[in-house]
């Protein structure tokens, strides 16, 4: 119960003062006080492997785009160690929830370079089966829930899915990733007082990165960030520096503690920047500055977690060359294997729906065929693919 005033006195929205939690400085060194996580020098390889992929990944996604190779994609340049820092603090048996710049999670749980492209090109691979934009991925065998557009809609769902877990007793939790422009969507409040009031073992993590397409934080919100509206709700909260790749991996690490011994949700405020436009679709020149943009490039996630490996000597530039001429070997070959597949089987617009499709769905697809059959010269690409 909260103590008694008898004179009108206003709580501030800056009265919290919420700090952010460092470790690393751009040059590599650690803070005063701060520690380093407590993982060996593989994983700290490995999270560096995952960082570069996912930088060579985009770069070539988005000249693959330009070149009319795909319809659209969305890199993350900027923000690669809210996913990839994170995703390393997590286990395998946790399940993640993303929104759509989370590649660097799911190549850290071992999603292939063939998947990654089979998917960006929709094609007879795809584990989705063709039925998604590019970017979309989801891998029901890393726990890795499928991707959808609309703002905010993994949110409550990540709440409900931590709520199964806790109630099957299992040692896991659910990750829910989203921007801070989804924090202004109805899913966000619903969500996060859902997995309050139920106290449902949830890591919400938002990454701030400053903008929702082309509205900066200042024109969303007047409160302190997204950490306020946690506390808000009850929830035990964090604001960390998302460009800190140890910071981030010692967040989510004490985050996924605290969940599961008290069964309830951790929100994670990542403070960030999105170097690149919001998507293929976007120009961010018409709303902001290149000097805004280059400030944010010297504060680079990758430089400053390679800066650190180097200080440990676990890393070297030679290392650095062949590390990013094998990445970009791989993906330019994989992407050109994957884009002269065959398109999937229209029968798949049907699976999946139900157990077993029904009546009226087996005649749509058929009403569908004849179609097609009737327009050949309109479907290309699936001819020879509607009785596969």
């Amino acid at each position: 119960m909260s103590k008694s005033i008898h004179k009108p006195g206003f709580v501030l929205g800056d009265a919290l003062d919420i700090p952010t939690f460092k470790v690393l400085k751009q040059d590599g060194t650690l803070y005063k006080g701060a520690q380093e996580p407590e993982f060996d020098k593989e994983m700290a390889l490995k999270l560096y492997d995952d960082l570069v992929f996912i930088r060579v990944l985009d770069e070539r996604m988005v000249g693959a785009q330009r070149q009319g190779r795909i319809p659209f994609y969305l890199a993350s340049l900027g923000e690669e160690a809210a996913s990839v820092g994170s995703a390393g603090a997590l286990k395998p048996q946790d399940m993640i929830f993303a929104q759509y710049r989370e590649q660097g999670a799911l190549r850290h749980r071992g999603f292939t370079v063939d998947q990654f492209m089979d998917q960006c090109f929709s094609n007879d691979r795809d584990l989705g089966k063709g039925r998604q934009m590019p970017i979309h991925y989801g891998s029901k065998a890393l726990n890795y829930n499928t991707i959808s557009s609309p703002l905010g809609t993994q949110i409550p769902q990540a709440a409900g899915y931590a709520y199964g877990q806790k109630l099957d007793g299992l040692d896991a939790c659910t990750i829910c990733y989203f921007g801070e422009g989804a924090a202004s969507e109805g899913d966000f409040h619903a969500g996060l007082n859902m997995a309050a009031v139920l106290k449902c073992p949830t890591i919400f993590l938002c990454r701030n990165n400053g903008y929702a397409i082309s509205t900066p934080s200042a024109e969303q919100f007047s409160g302190d960030g997204v950490a306020s509206r946690g506390i808000g709700y009850g929830i035990a909260t964090l604001r960390v520096d998302g460009n800190d790749l140890l910071a981030v991996y010692a967040a989510t690490a004490a985050a996924r503690a605290y969940a599961l011994e008290h069964n309830a949700p951790v929100l994670i405020e990542a403070m960030s920047y999105r170097l690149g436009a919001h998507s293929t679709s976007d120009d961010p020149t018409g709303y902001r500055s290149k000097d805004e943009e280059a400030q944010w490039a010297k504060k680079d996630p990758i430089l400053r977690y390679k800066h650190w490996l180097t200080q440990k000597d676990w890393w070297s530039d030679e290392q650095e060359k062949t590390l990013y001429a094998e990445h970009r070997a791989n993906i330019l070959a994989a992407m050109k294997a994957a884009e002269k597949r065959p398109v999937p089987t229209i029968d798949h617009l049907i699976t999946d729906v139900y157990d077993e499709p029904t009546p009226h769905l087996r005649q749509q697809l058929k009403q569908l065929k004849a179609h097609m059959r009737k327009y050949p010269e309109q479907y290309p690409k699936t001819s020879g693919r509607l009785d596969a």
